[in-house]
């Protein structure tokens, strides 16, 4: 399955974000807030089981200059494998002249689930993201499939971040160099412009970027820890 999704916000007249563009295709359904206000809210729901060995699946979100969005998943993601043994895809691009909150619920790596998930953004010189990823390696007392995710981000064409983690290779993630064994890796990136130190804890970290914004990266044996780490950094 091939799909692609498009979202636009923008500011009105009165100074509230609201959509413009709401482009929808199965599994990627775009549900906005109907709501008035600084910050437009839009869930995004999985209106199928995706994503299946062999789906393909973008969402191009845009976003004008002083307008705020505020995305937002509703159920964790199941990256499942597929009858024709191909792995799957998503792509997810953002090009920003305002701020944005991405917050998808956890991604859960099946059994012999192969997956590519790439996060590309364009920020212009005031735009601001925050993105959060939850990865969860298999469901209870089961093995985890692979995965790869990739987050490419630039400022006015400068390179803000370009990172990658693969997890899936029991001997990498059992290692102190991968996962140390914890079932569950989360990341937390902000671009601003507010400067922060270097922070960390017990299976935790916060990395300064040189141009500007913050890396979060935590582990723990559940989604509750973890998400609640990232959530306090």
């Amino acid at each position: 399955m091939k799909a692609s999704a498009r979202l636009v916000v923008a500011l009105d007249s009165h100074g509230n974000s609201v959509v413009r563009v709401l482009r929808s295709m199965t599994p990627l359904t775009l549900v906005p807030a109907r709501r008035v206000g600084p910050v437009a809210l839009v869930h995004l729901v999985s209106s199928v089981t995706a994503p299946l060995g062999g789906d393909s699946l973008s969402l191009t979100v845009e976003v004008g200059p002083g307008a705020s969005l505020d995305l937002r998943g509703v159920a964790a993601t199941l990256v499942l494998p597929g009858s024709s043994g191909e792995p799957s895809s998503s792509l997810v691009r953002f090009r920003l002249e305002g701020s944005v909150s991405y917050l998808p619920e956890p991604t859960v790596v099946t059994a012999r689930a192969r997956h590519t998930a790439v996060v590309e953004a364009e920020l212009d010189g005031h735009a601001e993201l925050r993105l959060r990823e939850v990865l969860v390696l298999g469901r209870s007392g089961e093995k985890a499939g692979s995965l790869s995710s990739t987050m490419r981000a630039t400022r006015c064409g400068k390179p803000l971040l370009h990172q990658q983690l693969v997890v899936g290779d029991p001997v990498v993630d059992g290692s102190p160099a991968g996962l140390a064994g914890r079932r569950v890796v989360g990341s937390s990136v902000v671009l601003d412009a507010v400067e922060r130190p270097a922070d960390g804890g017990e299976w935790w970290s916060v990395v300064p970027l040189a141009a500007g914004g913050t890396l979060a990266t935590a582990l723990g044996d559940d989604v509750v820890t973890v998400t609640r780490v990232l959530d306090a950094i």
